[in-house]
């Protein structure tokens, strides 16, 4: 029996934090994917998923990446796709200054304000595996 190969889209979302408990969000423009978010992006072609982490935060945010920590990842059912999955970094090990680009404004916020935004699809569950074990209640982790 043959087995069908399966259509997935990778891509990758990146909480940027600083020691003051604020986070780098981005509120998109775009119309497919509306709200307050991480950046990210999608993963390209001979790119492995932490260099596409590394591109899409220097295009989207002007940001250059030091160290990166794997959270999680999230998969969301999408008509004509097997797997859409987006890959949850975190990042505290950054340089350079801030600066918004086409996918939308660019800025930080602090992690207890976030709730005051509109949020985009699932940011409660992204959130929620970026932060996960980070922060506590005695400061940060």
């Amino acid at each position: 029996m043959a087995h069908e190969k399966s259509q997935d889209v990778l891509c990758n979302m990146c909480m940027v934090y600083d020691d003051k408990g604020r986070i780098l969000v981005q509120m998109r423009k775009k119309k497919d994917w509306p709200g307050l978010t991480f950046p990210g992006g999608h993963v390209e072609r001979n790119e492995t998923i932490e260099e596409s982490v590394r591109r899409e935060i220097l295009e989207e945010t002007g940001l250059k990446l030091g160290k990166v920590e794997f959270c999680g990842f999230l998969e969301w059912p999408f008509e004509g796709i097997d797997h859409y999955i987006a890959f949850i970094y975190r990042c505290k090990d950054f340089e350079g200054t801030i600066h918004s680009s086409k996918e939308g404004e660019v800025f930080f916020v602090d992690r207890k304000d976030i709730g005051k935004y509109p949020l985009s699809m699932d940011m409660d569950k992204i959130l929620a595996i970026a932060m996960k074990g980070l922060f506590t209640e005695e400061g940060n982790g």
